[in-house]
């Protein structure tokens, strides 16, 4: 499948890849017909997904069935009137029926917006009317049920709701619908056949900083993700591939279905109700997982159990993504799996920016190197490019020249917005970063999460690599928090490990650690506790949330 899209498919070395990774993208390219279906034509048992679920459930499908499957769905779809350009949204969490109804979506050229089941019915309103949203499809939840039905009447453009399983009053079900439907479904076409440009994919952006904006991804978005999954994730043909990831979040689309499919992987999903590391170690012995991929936060909770204990030798690659994974975290992996997780580095509105590639050794705290399909430089204060080790923010630029296979193509319904961003032929992400003499990039901090304290920028990741290296912290924020005579001090919001509690003692045995492992200018001089960090739907540490509660506490006081 990867000779159809890629001239090439081995490289000697990093450099080549660089110079010589290119997608050849086809004309109207839609990755339900040629992708999924076309594997079911060429190879038809090759396994798409192995599912289970908390309560003991299995199912396996292959890439026939999916074809099938999505066919059936897809007629029925057709029946309640949605067609090219209409919008659905779907609320899943890890239900094996995303997987149908995306393919039987992308298909039919309706747009798919993936959505989280921590939305409330405020959240839906405003993406109902902002996207036109037409159908809700959710899983049989009480809480996710309640506030789509809350959402109804603030929501006019909302024709039909519907259960993927499970029956209610006032719900169509999405399987009694299915079984009465063909699995022969003809490719559209005249106005209603779908072109690359067309936009097939929506992500609601986390809004920590205003309303949520929708990154529209065009249909030739998936190619993108060729990279993300072959040459970052290194997954393998018919071989089982798990990234954690809740349907509703970006990561789903980096880890779960595009690049992993065109590929010819097998994407494993286990659909844990509730992340429980014992359980999550226990499936990765079981099934004999080959790559893996899961957020920081999920090493960090693994790395409090026993490790040890399991059998996880059948894995040949692991990666990460969604927040810097601090070195302590990778080193104590490495010396129970005797492999370095592979660092990846993006956003929702793109494909994976920057990775450590199986060319080169990773280094433990860096994301790695560029990707081929992105420009990318890091551009500093003067607007010029950064010199190595010179702290710049991560830019893609060369738009205007060619447009990357991957990057979004805006924001929906606002062309003011989409001018602001890329506009000017550059897309500048606002995270900084800087370059070390052998290339590897190494994040500092969002540009608004950098700390300006008595003359010294502080960058928050370095400060939690230091703290995390403590054996009482499992997870830390490092923020800028207001002072009168310095202007900012450097904050932590800490979650303590197991056995350790809150005190004075304790404070100053982590700032005296800070000030050992990094420079002493950089301890946090105020240290809170917590059970646990605000963090965005997609899971994300908000620390412009921390920001501005103390902001709001100093200005009460």
């Amino acid at each position: 499948m990867l000779e159809k899209y890629l001239p090439r498919i081995e490289f000697d070395s990093y450099e080549d890849f660089k110079k010589n990774y290119t997608v050849n993208v086809p004309d109207d390219f839609n990755f339900g017909w040629d992708i999924v279906d076309g594997w079911a034509k060429e190879k038809p048992s090759n396994r798409a997904l192995v599912w289970c679920d908390d309560d003991g459930e299995e199912r396996t499908f292959t890439f026939e069935d999916i074809s099938r499957l999505s066919n059936k769905a897809a007629n029925y779809f057709k029946k309640l009137g949605l067609k090219k350009g209409s919008v659905v949204m779907m609320i899943l969490r890890r239900r094996y029926e995303y997987w149908i109804c995306a393919t039987a979506l992308i298909k039919l050229g309706v747009i798919i917006i993936p959505g989280t089941l921590q939305l409330t019915t405020h959240d839906l309103v405003y993406r109902a009317n902002a996207a036109g949203i037409e159908m809700f499809i959710a899983l049989d939840d009480d809480f996710v049920v309640a506030q789509i039905e809350g959402a109804l009447p603030e929501s006019p453009t909302v024709k039909n709701i519907m259960l993927a399983n499970g029956h209610r009053e006032g719900w169509l079900n999405l399987h009694d619908g299915m079984d009465q439907e063909s699995d022969v479904l003809e490719r559209p076409s005249g106005d209603q056949a779908t072109h690359n440009s067309d936009i097939m994919q929506l992500y609601f952006t986390s809004g920590t900083t205003g309303m949520p904006k929708m990154v529209s991804h065009n249909y030739i978005h998936p190619l993108g993700h060729i990279v993300t999954a072959k040459y970052w994730q290194c997954v393998q043909e018919n071989k089982l591939h798990m990234s954690v990831s809740d349907s509703g979040w970006a990561k789903f689309g980096w880890g779960k279905i595009y690049g992993q499919w065109i590929a010819g992987a097998t994407v494993f999903c286990y659909d844990m109700k509730k992340f429980i590391p014992v359980n999550l170690l226990q499936k990765i012995q079981d099934y004999k997982l080959t790559t893996f991929c899961a957020p920081p936060t999920m090493y960090r909770f693994m790395l409090q159990e026993d490790v040890g204990a399991y059998d996880l030798s059948s894995v040949e690659r692991w990666c990460t993504a969604g927040e810097p994974l601090n070195p302590e975290v990778v080193n104590r992996w490495r010396d129970f799996t005797g492999h370095t997780i592979a660092e990846g580095f993006g956003q929702s509105e793109g494909t994976v920016l920057a990775a450590n590639f199986p060319w080169f050794e990773p280094k433990a705290g860096s994301m790695g190197k560029p990707s081929p399909i992105y420009d990318l430089k890091l551009i500093n204060s003067e607007g010029k490019e950064a010199e190595d080790g010179e702290e710049g923010e991560i830019t893609i630029c060369g738009l205007y020249k060619n447009y990357p296979v991957g990057l979004f193509v805006g924001y929906y319904k606002s062309p003011e917005l989409t001018k602001e961003a890329i506009g000017s032929g550059a897309y500048n992400l606002k995270d900084v970063a800087w370059r070390d003499s052998d290339g590897h990039l190494w994040f500092v901090g969002r540009h608004d999460d950098v700390i300006k304290c008595s003359g010294y920028r502080i960058g928050p990741f370095e400060v939690e690599s230091a703290l995390i290296t403590h054996p009482a912290v499992i997870e830390c924020a490092i923020t800028a928090a207001p002072d009168p005579v310095r202007g900012q001090v450097v904050k932590a919001t800490v979650v303590l490990a197991k056995g350790y509690e809150p005190s004075d003692e304790l404070t100053k045995e982590l700032q005296n650690h800070v000030k050992k492992n990094t420079a002493p200018y950089k301890y946090p001089r105020i240290v809170e506790y917590v059970s646990e960090l605000p963090k965005t739907l997609g899971g994300k540490i908000k620390r412009a949330q921390i920001r501005n509660k103390d902001a709001g506490a100093q200005t009460k006081a």
